[in-house]
């Protein structure tokens, strides 16, 4: 299978790694791509430069032999749209399910994006539950839910795509955005070689 985690990551944290740590070891995977946006079409751009955004992510995800980087959408023009990396890594894998790995406030908007009935059908949905925390989808995610829900990771395996897994972890309060105001006291949740490289390069100094 291949997976792919999506996102900013401006900056990378502990709550990123937690949930990609989890997809690894609840869907039996060999490797998980960690795949940074340029222009998210759903939030403000990055402050940082992609050069820093990516130094971040390899100096988090050293450690881990099964993380690896995807960068195809930091050389695509205009908003980074899921969909069409999504139609990117079917073309080159065709004959493999992909897993999108997204987190419960991210599935709570997914009628919001783009083109997301075509997304749905080139991948599977794996959505990071944390404890207490509850899906409240709209009508309409609501019913794709009910069709395409398996609580059988083993399901994955045996399609290409269309199904919707949650899985379920801890609770780790993070949000790059919170992270970024709190700076330089918020490197408890950060890894220490990510909490290093922002003292040094001096980033997220100024007000957004």
């Amino acid at each position: 299978m291949i997976a792919i985690f999506g996102g900013t990551f401006d900056p990378i944290h502990l709550g990123h790694i937690n949930m990609a740590k989890e997809c690894v070891k609840q869907c039996q995977l060999d490797t998980l791509y960690f795949m940074p946006c340029a222009t998210p079409a759903h939030k403000a751009a990055p402050r940082i430069s992609n050069t820093h955004r990516i130094k971040m992510l390899e100096l988090a995800i050293q450690p881990y032999s099964y993380f690896a980087l995807d960068l195809r959408e930091l050389s695509r023009q205009g908003p980074s749209y899921s969909l069409l990396s999504l139609q990117e890594v079917r073309a080159e894998y065709p004959q493999q399910p992909i897993l999108f790995l997204i987190g419960m406030d991210s599935f709570n908007n997914l009628d919001k994006w783009y083109r997301w009935h075509d997304i749905v059908k080139l991948c599977h949905i794996v959505v990071y539950q944390r404890p207490a925390q509850n899906d409240q989808p709209s009508t309409a995610v609501l019913a794709y839910q009910q069709q395409a829900q398996t609580n059988d990771v083993t399901e994955l395996t045996q399609s290409l795509s269309g199904k919707l897994f949650f899985l379920k972890g801890i609770e780790i309060s993070a949000a790059s955005s919170e992270i970024r105001k709190r700076l330089p006291l918020a490197t408890e949740l950060l890894t220490p070689q990510v909490s290093q490289y922002i003292a040094q390069q001096q980033l997220y100094q100024t007000d957004e």
